[in-house]
């Protein structure tokens, strides 16, 4: 397999996520509708949280709801495997890599670029709060628009106001320690994918319908 350049071009690519604000809603959907991508290659996360779990973790959620969506979507075990022989191990290489490369590699339409803002658990006092919140954009792979991008935020906790104050301490305690054992933050990462990708045409959030969907004719509408 041919070995490519990682890093030419490299100021461009990390521009990507500072370029563009990000936000919960999308209204201006003709780039999208310009480009519309049937095929996407979702890049390894950048972890930005204190949790060296959080790539692989949210990484392995992201597939389902796009599918489900109607788009196909690039194997991340696959991916993974293509980037490491070619010396790309995180995240943060991965998203540097130049969109004509990586169409050039993958032959996608479009890259998902993920941050991973907050992952994990913390303990506070009386309760143990396991948080993840990602960013996302979808870039267009010929051209380098931007089709689409988002954000979610999920926090789910622990505590039981039926216990005693003791029972409450000792519980957040104990699941502090089984988060960290366990991963909790991946059962929350599969919520925060779902709700990201979530095609949601009355509130104009989350992803249109991709091409392989019955339900891609709802998007002019």
């Amino acid at each position: 397999m041919k070995k490519f350049s990682l890093f030419t071009s490299m100021a461009l690519s990390l521009s990507l996520f500072s370029t563009y604000a990000l936000a919960d809603q999308v209204e201006d959907r003709a780039a999208y509708m310009a480009h519309v991508p049937a095929s996407i290659l979702v890049l390894p996360p950048i972890n930005e949280s204190p949790d060296t779990r959080a790539t692989n973790s949210f990484w392995a959620t992201v597939t389902p709801p796009l599918a489900e969506a109607g788009y196909y979507v690039f194997p991340v075990t696959v991916v993974d495997t293509m980037l490491k022989e070619n010396g790309v191990t995180n995240g943060f290489d991965a998203q540097s890599i130049p969109l004509k490369k990586l169409k050039e590699i993958f032959g996608a339409d479009a890259a998902m670029y993920l941050k991973v803002k907050q992952y994990g658990s913390q303990y506070q006092l009386i309760d143990s709060v396991v948080t993840v919140e990602v960013e996302a954009k979808l870039v267009d792979l010929n051209t380098g628009a931007l089709l689409w991008e988002g954000r979610n935020k999920q926090r789910q906790g622990s505590n039981d106001s039926n216990n005693s104050l003791t029972g409450m301490l000792v519980s957040a305690l104990i699941n502090q320690v089984s988060n960290q054992v366990s991963d909790t933050g991946y059962d929350v990462s599969r919520i925060v994918s779902s709700n990201l990708f979530y095609v949601n045409q009355k509130k104009n959030k989350g992803l249109l319908y991709g091409p392989r969907s019955p339900k891609a004719v709802q998007n002019a509408n």
